[in-house]
């Protein structure tokens, strides 16, 4: 599977995100000659614990993450962040879910946009939509380095590609930037190769990164 970085969209103080930075986004991956290949999309949950005897509290872990990634479309993975680990099973686990009524879904977030190919990447840009709603939350952008899944070899051509992208991005004045969190994966118990569970412990931080960037501006 490709290295791939899941960076996100983080305003200026005092300024908000707007479907106008998504389309600006897409306009610059096109005027560096990224090629529209279709929509892509993704999901996530967020899963609190429905405790019938709070007795039982401590058992259960606070709360965690589920996610549907576009590459693996077949599969579904389970983040619980305050353990570090994640976990990956068939997509009908959700509904084994709530058959069991043990956890219950309290937020879910959809990502949605437009992909690209540009010679040997691949760009995913889209907004951040809660479920039955259009306002945009937040802008994430993916870039798979596509001959390579060796995080550390592809390391430097991830940093050089995304210069240049800075670069043409910097030419439309917006008032943000897209950021990348750097990750110890090791801490999950992942290697070097890359895997779809990279990906969701990416998605996870990004996830968290985004909701305190917003109570930082409203704040």
């Amino acid at each position: 599977m490709p290295v791939k970085w899941v960076l996100h969209w983080q305003p200026n103080q005092g300024s908000t995100v707007s479907s106008q930075i998504l389309n600006e986004a897409s306009q610059c991956v096109e005027s560096i000659n990224g090629v529209k290949e279709g929509r892509w999309k993704a999901t996530l949950n967020y899963y609190k614990p429905i405790l019938k005897d709070q007795a039982n509290q401590s058992e259960f872990p606070r709360d965690f993450l589920g996610i549907s990634l576009a590459d693996e479309p077949d599969k579904y993975y389970f983040i619980i962040r305050s353990q570090r680990i994640v976990v990956e099973a068939d997509t009908n686990i959700q509904s084994i879910m709530e058959k069991l009524q043990s956890y219950k879904s309290k937020v879910a977030l959809y990502f949605e946009g437009f992909q690209y190919q540009l010679g040997d990447f691949r760009l995913r840009v889209g907004k951040v939509v809660p479920t039955h709603s259009e306002n945009v939350r937040g802008i994430v952008m993916e870039v798979d380095y596509l001959p390579i899944s060796s995080i550390k070899t592809a390391n430097k051509l991830m940093e050089e590609f995304m210069e240049i992208w800075h670069e043409a991005l910097a030419k439309r004045s917006l008032p943000g930037k897209f950021v990348n969190i750097d990750i110890n994966f090791e801490e999950y118990g992942l290697g070097d190769i890359y895997t779809p569970q990279h990906t969701a412990v990416r998605y996870a931080l990004v996830m968290a990164h985004m909701i305190a960037t917003v109570q930082a501006v409203r704040g």
